[in-house]
């Protein structure tokens, strides 16, 4: 309890957070004003989890392509065999479609927050992304440990993938994958 007190306090102080983050061997680089770009591959495309559910108001938003990087479930959700979240790894022939959203760093702090960052889970990691232009843009996005094998979503949560990357005008070729995985039963 103390810990959460703590991480919502240190995200009200950019100078706070910079220290907090350094002791967790990360860097905050620049002003709680700067707009930074988020690559949203999992649920945070829907609007109902990115807007709704995290109070996130992004400045400008477009499909984007990530390549050298494939989509899996393989991370412990609840209940735990049940569902799989989202996660991402390196994968030299492969390519992941999401959502590319500007915010202001001050946001993406409140973002992490959201998801654990700094913590156990997820660690925030920058990667060279494509808009759906082909125009390059250095985003940050999500990664986690995972396990071995892949798990399956819940039909709750792949739903919001699909949704969210229908709403967001990602290709054809991507929503068929999506269409495609099957859920947890």
């Amino acid at each position: 309890m103390m810990r959460i007190e703590w991480r919502r306090l240190t995200a009200r102080s950019w100078f706070a957070s910079r220290l907090y983050y350094r002791l967790h061997g990360l860097e905050l680089a620049g002003r709680a004003s700067d707009a930074v770009w988020y690559f949203a591959y999992g649920a945070n495309m829907h609007e109902s989890a990115f807007v709704e559910r995290r109070g996130m108001r992004p400045l400008d938003w477009r499909p984007g392509r990530l390549g050298g990087y494939r989509l899996r479930f393989n991370l412990d959700g609840r209940p735990k065999g049940k569902a799989a979240p989202a996660n991402i790894c390196a994968d030299g022939s492969a390519e992941i479609w999401g959502v590319l959203y500007s915010i202001t760093a001050r946001d993406m702090l409140r973002l992490n927050f959201s998801e654990g960052v700094p913590g156990r889970r997820y660690r925030p990691v920058w990667l060279d992304v494509e808009d759906a232009n082909g125009r390059p843009l250095r985003a940050m996005t999500y990664v986690a440990e995972g396990n071995p094998q892949d798990g399956r979503p819940s039909l709750r949560y792949i739903t919001l993938l699909r949704e969210g990357a229908r709403a967001h005008g990602l290709p054809d070729e991507w929503l068929r994958f999506l269409d495609g995985v099957a859920p947890a039963e």
